[in-house]
C-alpha cells in the first residue's frame, strides 16, 4: 500500500474508498446474519479506522490530524456547526435500537467519522489540490454525497426518496467540511461534527416526520451548511498549499 501511495496518491485513495464501500456494504447482510444492527458495521469499520491511522502514523503524512490553525472566534467559535450537530433532533429524539445495537452503532459511527473525513477530506481533497483547489473541494463534496447512493442498493433498506435527501445533506455537509479542513488546517473539527451526526441519528424520532418537514428540515441544513462556509472563507486566513504557494479565496 505505501508503494502505490507513493506512485499515485489518488489512486491510493480510491482504492481506500473502493474497499470502504465494498467492506460496508458486505456488513449489512452480515449483520443480519448476527442479528444485532451494526454489529459486523461496528467491527469493519473500526479495523479500517485502525489501518489508516497506523498508515497515517507510519508514514509521517500530513492528513489534518493536528489542532486548526486559527482561533475558535475565526471559527464563530463553531457555532453554526453545533447547529447542524443537532440535526437529528429537530423532530425530537426516540429509542430506537436496543442496548447492544445502540452500543455497536456508536461504535460504528465513530469510526465512520474518522474514516470519512480522512478518505475524503485528509486524502482525497489533497491528491487533488495540487491540480486545483476550487476542483478539488467540488469533486471530493461531490463523491462525498453522490456515495451515499451505495444505499440503495447495499442492504440498507432505504428508500429512493430518503436516499435522494441523504445525498443532498451529505453534498452540503461535504463542501463544509472540506471549507473547514482547506481554511483551518485541521480534520478534528469536521471528524467530531461527522461523528455525532451520524451517531445522534440512531436516537432521532422519526414518527410525524413528513416528506415536506423533511425537505424543510434539509432545506435548513444546507442553508446554514452553505452560509457557515461562506462566512469561513471571508474570516479565516489564506492557507498554504501543499506545493507552497498561498491559495487565494474560493
Amino acid at each position: 500500500m505505501k508503494r502505490l501511495y507513493e506512485k499515485s496518491a489518488l489512486s491510493f485513495t480510491l482504492a481506500c474508498i473502493a474497499a470502504y464501500c465494498v467492506l460496508q456494504s458486505l456488513a449489512n447482510p452480515l449483520n443480519q446474519i448476527i442479528g444485532v444492527q451494526y454489529s459486523a458495521s461496528a467491527i469493519l469499520c473500526a479495523l479500517q479506522a485502525v489501518f489508516l491511522w497506523r498508515f497515517i502514523r507510519q508514514n509521517s503524512l500530513v492528513c489534518g490530524l493536528c489542532r486548526p490553525s486559527a482561533s475558535s472566534r475565526q471559527f464563530l467559535y463553531y457555532i453554526p456547526l453545533v447547529i447542524l450537530m443537532t440535526r437529528n433532533f429537530w423532530n425530537g429524539a426516540a429509542i430506537n435500537f436496543s442496548l447492544s445495537e445502540t452500543v455497536c452503532c456508536i461504535l460504528c459511527m465513530l469510526c465512520v467519522g474518522f474514516v470519512e473525513e480522512v478518505l475524503f477530506r485528509g486524502l482525497l481533497f489533497q491528491a487533488l489540490e495540487k491540480d486545483s483547489v476550487n476542483m478539488a473541494i467540488i469533486i471530493s463534496s461531490l463523491t462525498f454525497g453522490l456515495g451515499h447512493l451505495l444505499n440503495l442498493v447495499n442492504g440498507s433498506g432505504m428508500e429512493l426518496g430518503e436516499n435522494l435527501l441523504q445525498v443532498t445533506g451529505a453534498m452540503a455537509l461535504g463542501f463544509l467540511f472540506v471549507i473547514l479542513f482547506y481554511r483551518g488546517g485541521s480534520l478534528c473539527p469536521c471528524i467530531i461534527a461527522h461523528a455525532v451526526i451520524n451517531i445522534t441519528s440512531a436516537f432521532a424520532n422519526e414518527e410525524g416526520l413528513t416528506l415536506e418537514r423533511h425537505i424543510i428540515f434539509q432545506v435548513i441544513l444546507i442553508a446554514v451548511a452553505a452560509g457557515y462556509a461562506f462566512v469561513l472563507t471571508k474570516t479565516l486566513p489564506k492557507r498554504a498549499r501543499t506545493d507552497g504557494r498561498i491559495e487565494g479565496d474560493g
